[in-house]
């Protein structure tokens, strides 16, 4: 009965850092999976570089963006970091 009592705070360490560390992981890298899957042609986006551009292909695992005017890079799908939403005229999203 010792032994178990003894074991008892290790199991409550383990079980702190599953709920605090390893959950919260596990559902950031299902948001960030879903995000890169959803990326369609013509949306803006943004790279985990910061650079924003929209998307013109979309292939396996790799997408081009063109940045500027007639400037078009090829990045791997997985350096984008999110979708960017629209603005309007005045710059704030949704206000239509």
């Amino acid at each position: 009965m010792n032994d178990l009592v003894a074991l008892l705070p290790l199991v409550a360490i383990l079980a702190l850092f599953w709920f605090m560390v390893v959950r919260p992981q596990q559902r950031r890298q299902r948001e960030v999976t879903a995000l890169q899957n959803s990326i369609e042609v013509g949306q803006r986006v943004m790279m985990s570089s910061g650079i924003y551009g929209t998307v013109v292909t979309v292939a396996d695992d790799r997408a081009t963006l063109e940045i500027a005017p007639g400037t078009r890079i090829e990045i791997a799908r997985a350096a984008i970091a999110r979708i960017d939403s629209p603005t309007d005229v005045l710059g704030e999203p949704g206000d239509a």
